[in-house]
């Protein structure tokens, strides 16, 4: 454990002598505010860093991660919504353009929904991966992820200021699915519903 721990400050020591000081000037900017134009709903994972594999400076995504990268459907009831909130954060207040639903390979939480048992003394996990639409079609592990981008996708559409902001043509909502193995992003083509190479 303390070998861990160990690694993040030595990494935070590095960040400091090197990249802060040879980026200061985007670091200072970002003083002034965000504005990023790109949100990502992500999973938890931590094989699955989208500001690592995208490349991205500081400031360039407003990033949300959760078990399995789910959205939940759009829900008035003044309950607490963690994910819905970073939604309504980055789409009315920041004005994202895109969203971007990152699925991966390999993933836990669509395991957990498919192998309910795995999952043992659950307090939360259980009823957060019953939001995960399971596609009897495809009960591949990998191919119940890809299909449940898809019901988040319309999840998204749940939220009358996301519709609303699509049907504008002022946001677009892309699912991209990681695969661990090979490192390689396809995204899905709603005109040819299939996912393509990025």
């Amino acid at each position: 454990m303390g070998n861990s721990l160990n690694k993040l400050i030595r990494g935070y020591r590095l960040f400091s002598a090197t990249y802060a000081l040879q980026y200061e000037d985007i670091l200072k900017n970002l003083t002034a505010g965000q504005t990023p134009e790109i949100m990502i709903v992500g999973c938890s994972d931590s094989r699955v860093d989208p500001a690592l594999m995208l490349n991205c400076d500081p400031g360039d995504l407003f990033v949300t991660r959760n078990v399995a990268n789910v959205v939940p459907p759009f829900a008035d009831d003044k309950m607490i919504h963690g994910t819905s909130a970073a939604l309504e954060f980055g789409i009315r207040h920041l004005k994202v353009k895109h969203l971007i639903i990152l699925g991966h390979s390999q993933c836990g939480g669509i395991n957990a929904r498919l192998n309910p048992t795995c999952v043992e003394d659950s307090d939360f996990l259980t009823n957060w991966t019953s939001l995960i639409d399971v596609n009897d079609k495809a009960p591949d592990l990998n191919e119940c992820a890809k299909h449940s981008l898809l019901n988040s996708h319309q999840n998204c559409l749940s939220f009358p200021w996301i519709k609303k902001k699509v049907e504008a043509g002022e946001m677009q909502i892309h699912l991209w699915f990681f695969d661990i193995t090979d490192a390689s992003i396809h995204a899905y083509n709603f005109d040819d519903k299939e996912y393509q190479p990025l």
